[in-house]
């Protein structure tokens, strides 16, 4: 029986939250082989909330879903068929496929400056989804954005936010390693109590229920030096109000802002980055595309030696359940790493 390919296109522009019709899923045929192109068996699809901004139309930095693409997302699979020599069946690998059951990968597999680049994984050292979460794009927006862009140095008190997702934990547990004192910030006793308990936080605040304010006065009394945000909003302002002099404030993300209908809230407390001659930029993980290969070996060696735990993983099922899955990101429903088994 001819092999059978599911896949979800994005199908109009959401306004706000995205909705069922914004999308459209279809079932192909998967086609034979030329030489030079292999077929891979998609195990894993990351869901990032990134996501909800390649869906816009308009300038960022990276181009936007087209209308009838395959939505872009980054996938952990395995070769199922191969007529290129670069690659084995039975090869583990990770790349930009999209959300699919199948894809079929062409030359570019082997070329770092092809959307269809490749890199092959080995599952024996972490299990194949964390290609997705710590050695992936969460752990390398972590390592990067906390390591280059923070800068944090011994005794100083870095703040996260989205503490037990896929970034804010690697940041902290990164943060600790650098001898640095953690405060996490989530969104749920359970998630507050797996940073301190499990990942080695110092502290983690419940956005929920305790008063964010004077809960950061109390875990911070010196003050935040480095603040890794990845909500934006209210929080981002109450933080600005307690940095200290020459603190980093790094922006990943704002995901409190992505479904808005309404202008996104900028930081009000913005003045207090003159006060404290601080600095606030922003991180794209693509930027340090050369060095991936150095940070996945240094984060590696951590969770081999046992200093760096890969986040939570939770997986949904059902390349059809691709949005339900992906709204779990903006309800609060996902613990770590969200990804989807097609």
């Amino acid at each position: 029986m001819p092999l059978s390919n599911t896949r979800v296109k994005l199908a109009s522009r959401p306004v706000g939250l995205p909705q069922p019709a914004n999308f459209e899923i279809d079932t192909l045929a998967v086609p034979a082989l030329a030489d030079g192109q292999m077929l891979v068996k998609i195990s894993f699809i990351s869901l990032d909330p990134a996501m909800r901004g390649w869906m816009n139309e308009g300038r960022s930095y990276i181009k936007p879903i087209a209308i009838g693409d395959v939505f872009r997302a980054g996938v952990a699979g395995q070769v199922a068929e191969s007529k290129n020599p670069a690659f084995a069946v039975g090869d583990y690998v990770t790349g930009n496929l999209g959300v699919q059951q199948y894809a079929v990968v062409g030359a570019g597999a082997t070329d770092p400056r092809s959307p269809d680049y490749l890199v092959k994984v080995d599952p024996r050292i972490v299990p194949l989804e964390a290609y997705l979460a710590t050695l992936g794009m969460p752990g390398m927006t972590a390592y990067f954005g906390l390591l280059d862009t923070g800068q944090p140095k011994p005794g100083e008190t870095v703040v996260v936010s989205g503490a037990a997702g896929a970034v804010g934990s690697v940041v902290g547990q990164i943060a600790k390693l650098k001898g640095c004192r953690v405060v996490g910030i989530a969104g749920d006793k359970e998630k507050c109590d797996y940073c301190v308990q499990t990942l080695g936080f110092d502290a983690c605040i419940n956005y929920k229920t305790d008063n964010v304010r004077q809960a950061l006065r109390d875990a911070c009394p010196q003050g935040i030096d480095v603040y890794f945000d990845n909500v934006g909003g209210e929080i981002l302002d109450l933080v600005l109000e307690q940095i200290r002099m020459k603190a980093r404030i790094v922006i990943c993300g704002a995901i409190s802002q992505y479904n808005n209908t309404t202008p996104v809230k900028g930081p009000s407390n913005y003045l207090s980055l003159l006060m404290n001659r601080a600095r606030m930029e922003g991180i794209v993980v693509f930027d340090n595309a050369a060095n991936y290969g150095t940070a996945a070996r240094e984060m590696a060696g951590w969770i081999q030696e046992g200093k760096l735990h890969s986040p939570k993983i939770q997986v949904e099922h059902g390349v059809e359940n691709f949005l339900p899955a992906l709204l779990k990101l903006f309800s609060g429903e996902n613990f770590g790493k969200l990804v989807l088994a097609p």
